[in-house]
């Protein structure tokens, strides 16, 4: 028969393996964490190896992509510009063309006007009012007349196509006569003046 000594030492003795077994399971576990993590780290050693490859995989796709887009784009500005310039060739002469209709309606007027009168006075103000206008005219477009009244020669405006010998040393290098008005676009020359000049 056991006695109360001999319970308490076997009890304890049981207690002392129960925390043994805890104490080795807790160790098991332990290790088992370790080595997971262990593992855990392997792979993402070997997934760092991959990394580059990858990175550089998915990094020529995306340039690949934006250089798809950018070729696209740039073909579709290209198109529209292209189909825009045509369009400014087909129709860029419509400001002027309808800027110069009610000239030319003036000028029917005056032509249907003329058969109703003999008197010439009467045609000569009706012309020099539609040449007044016409000017106007091309003046809201931007075209102006090369002033060569008593001007210096000067071969950026003016033609020359005649030299008139001694004329005296004050006319010399001047525009004399102007045989075809010049004109400007916008501060660009689009037809030189015809001239005679000073020798």
């Amino acid at each position: 028969m056991k006695t109360e000594k001999d319970i308490n030492i076997t009890d304890g003795d049981a207690l002392e393996k129960e925390a043994e077994k805890k104490a080795s399971e807790s160790q098991q576990k332990s290790d088992a964490e370790t080595e997971k993590k262990a593992k855990n780290a392997d792979e993402d050693e070997k997934s760092k190896e991959k990394d580059p490859l990858e990175a550089a995989n998915e990094q020529i796709a995306e340039l690949k992509d934006k250089y798809l887009r950018s070729v696209a784009e740039f073909d579709n500005y290209r198109k529209r510009t292209l189909k825009e310039k045509a369009e400014l060739i087909l129709n860029g002469g419509e400001k002027t063309i309808t800027a110069l209709l009610p000239v030319l309606d003036d000028m029917e007027r005056a032509i249907a006007n003329a058969e109703k009168t003999d008197d010439p006075k009467v045609l000569k103000e009706g012309m020099q009012l539609i040449y007044n206008k016409f000017q106007k005219t091309l003046e809201t477009l931007g075209v102006k007349k090369i002033e060569t009244a008593e001007a210096d020669f000067d071969t950026d405006v003016h033609e020359a196509i005649a030299m008139v010998p001694g004329m005296g040393d004050d006319k010399k290098g001047k525009v004399l006569d102007c045989v075809q008005a010049g004109y400007k676009l916008n501060d660009k020359v689009i037809r030189h003046a015809k001239v005679a000049v000073g020798q």
